[in-house]
């Protein structure tokens, strides 16, 4: 008799699972040079305290420190930390003046500002997070320098590790034009990603496997997106390599249309023609021109898309012509109506709450002096933003990571101060910490773990006593007090980001289904239409994911979801399929119109109401305007 084994709750799986993939050697050599240096230069100028504030600016641009294209690294890096010094000038300011009551309620406001500037994205997560610790840490932590002095050595330590990440060559390999690969090696391993996720799908239509591919593509057509489409000073490619590149990522959107038709026919797809996007991948790892490249059998309407696409990129991988910009724009009417929407609303609540909560336990500690001399009470609010933030994984996951990750480094730490000489030992666990950094986010317990004993070490550097067994005692409250105030009832209703986000993906599919029945002959818009329909997908499926893995009062919220965002993938999956038909043929056939048919009522089931007016044999196509 067989014994099966319970699996795992889903937020404990969750705690338990890390990240893989290849290590940036690249991005340790920068953690290595980052934090470290900066504080034994402040050292051997007298100014230990001012190295602190850099080291820490360079710590937090060494987390955001991602992989991708330089361009993207700016906004990565560059933003939040410009947040993180407006956090933490604005907390030593109030720290100098404000009473302890006027000054949590300052910091409560700024949870609820950093909770809704998060829903932007990564890149708003990021600062937000910037932003509270910045203002915990500068109220908290006394330190000689005045406020703008503070954080302009915390803006020049981020900007020391983003001078790094622009100047240092990664760890791609160096071929063909070495100007063309340090300039842009993360664009261009980012396209030829989507070639290799493309061939992949193609390998896997016909199984079950194909579904993943599919989302493996998204992925990668997002990446690539992301890194051409990062900050710059000229609307335009202003150079012929970059162009190339811009060509070349928009000759892939039609390769991975037809590939979306040919597995969403759900029949194999011949070898010869899964060679030809591998072939390309390598001409855009390699810099060179496409070569020839195998035709497929153009016997179905997804192989003659397939071929057509080929065509079109062969004919793009030898010319420079690509100025169009592929990056996804959004207004600020559109980025304010995110901030004060559902989404918003509902994260800015949450972070408010638990980062006021524990900013006044912990006022009401340090009023206390329950800790003596040990007077860094801004350690339990920054903790807890770790804690709270929504897309960091969730709650009972992160408080687990965290409490587990607190306990490994305050006491590692705890051990190699007592044997490391001063200050000597502190900068060279500082440089390791650094060094670090980039390994250890593949799970937070562990990245937890290491900013725990650089954080320590710079605190010892600053000329305060070893407190490690107090940060043990601060973080296992701040993680109490999280997971309390993070599962109370709060105003409007639960739920409302992962409807929100559900509301916009079945938007982006609405607007790319009737791009596609009104026949346009844009393809070009119709390629964005679909970049869009399956990128706001993919954030609701990750969103759906984090909300479905908390303890049940919070999961219950999105029992649901992820059903509906299924069926709105196979909605833009048959949208796909039918756009490659009817550039074919001019017409749908039964079976796609059927197809439509039965997922718009299983959406309607679901509450998803977009309506849609099909067209009937000769008859005109008409897209209602109103979606829900």
């Amino acid at each position: 008799m067989t014994r099966t084994v319970p699996a795992a709750p889903p937020w404990l799986a969750h705690a338990l699972r890390s990240q893989r993939g290849p290590v940036s050697w690249s991005a340790v050599l920068r953690g290595a040079l980052g934090g470290g240096p900066l504080l034994l230069a402040a050292v051997a100028a007298g100014r230990p305290t001012l190295g602190v504030a850099a080291a820490i600016g360079a710590m937090f641009a060494g987390i955001n420190d991602r992989p991708g294209s330089r361009r993207a690294s700016v906004a990565r890096i560059g933003t939040p930390a410009l947040a993180g010094a407006a956090g933490l000038l604005t907390g030593t300011v109030a720290g100098d003046h404000a009473p302890a009551l006027p000054l949590t309620l300052l910091l409560t406001v700024l949870g609820l500002a950093a909770g809704g500037i998060s829903a932007l994205g990564p890149v708003g997560s990021a600062a937000g997070t910037q932003l509270l610790v910045g203002a915990a840490v500068g109220a908290g932590m006394p330190l000689p320098e005045p406020a703008w002095l503070r954080a302009a050595a915390f803006v020049a330590g981020a900007a020391w590790l983003l001078m790094l990440r622009l100047a240092l060559p990664t760890s791609h390999s160096l071929a063909g034009d070495r100007r063309f690969e340090l300039r842009f090696d993360g664009e261009r391993a980012a396209v030829a990603g989507v070639y290799d996720a493309v061939a992949a799908l193609l390998d896997a239509a016909g199984s079950d496997g194909a579904t993943a591919r599919r989302a493996a593509l998204t992925a990668a057509l997002d990446q690539a997106q992301d890194a051409l489409a990062g900050p710059r000073l000229r609307r335009h490619p202003a150079s012929a390599a970059e162009r190339r590149l811009h060509a070349r990522y928009a000759a892939a959107l039609p390769l991975a249309e037809a590939a979306t038709a040919l597995a969403w026919a759900g029949e194999p797809v011949p070898r010869r023609a899964r060679e030809a996007p591998r072939r390309l991948a390598a001409a855009v790892r390699d810099g060179a021109p496409a070569g020839p490249l195998p035709a497929p059998t153009r016997s179905a309407p997804g192989l003659r898309a397939l071929d057509d696409a080929l065509l079109r990129a062969a004919e793009a991988f030898d010319r420079a012509d690509g100025r169009r910009l592929h990056g996804r724009r959004r207004t600020r009417t559109a980025a304010l109506r995110t901030v004060l929407g559902a989404r918003g609303r509902e994260y800015g609540m949450r972070v408010a709450l638990c980062f006021g909560a524990s900013a006044a336990v912990a006022q009401v500690l340090h009023q206390a002096r329950w800790n003596g001399q040990h007077e860094h009470w801004y350690w339990l609010p920054a903790t807890a933003v770790f804690l709270v933030k929504p897309d960091l994984g969730p709650l009972a996951s992160r408080v687990l990571s965290r409490a587990a990750g607190t306990v490994l480094g305050a006491l590692l730490f705890a051990g190699l101060a007592a044997v490391l000489p001063r200050p000597e030992g502190l900068v060279l666990l500082v440089t390791v910490c650094g060094a670090l950094i980039p390994l250890a986010t593949r799970h937070f317990a562990a990245q937890t773990a290491v900013v725990t004993v650089l954080v320590l070490a710079l605190v010892m550097a600053g000329g305060e006593p070893q407190a490690s067994l107090a940060r043990i005692g601060e973080t296992l409250l701040a993680c109490a007090i999280v997971l309390v105030v993070g599962h109370l009832p709060t105003p409007g209703r639960r739920g409302d980001a992962i409807r929100a986000r559900l509301a916009e993906a079945s938007g982006a599919a609405r607007e790319y289904l009737a791009h596609v029945l009104g026949e346009s002959a844009d393809r070009e818009a119709r390629w964005a239409l679909r970049r869009e329909a399956y990128r706001t997908l993919a954030e609701a499926r990750t969103a759906i994911a984090l909300a479905s893995a908390e303890l049940p009062p919070l999961a219950r919220h999105a029992d649901g979801a992820d059903e509906t965002a299924a069926a709105l993938e196979r909605l833009v999956d048959t949208t796909t399929a039918c756009a490659v038909h009817l550039d074919d043929t001019g017409g749908l056939d039964p079976h796609h119109l059927r197809r439509l048919t039965a997922l718009l009522d299983e959406l309607a089931r679901h509450g998803a109401r977009l309506r849609v007016d099909l067209p009937t044999a000769g008859g005109d196509v008409r897209v209602g305007a109103r979606h829900g």
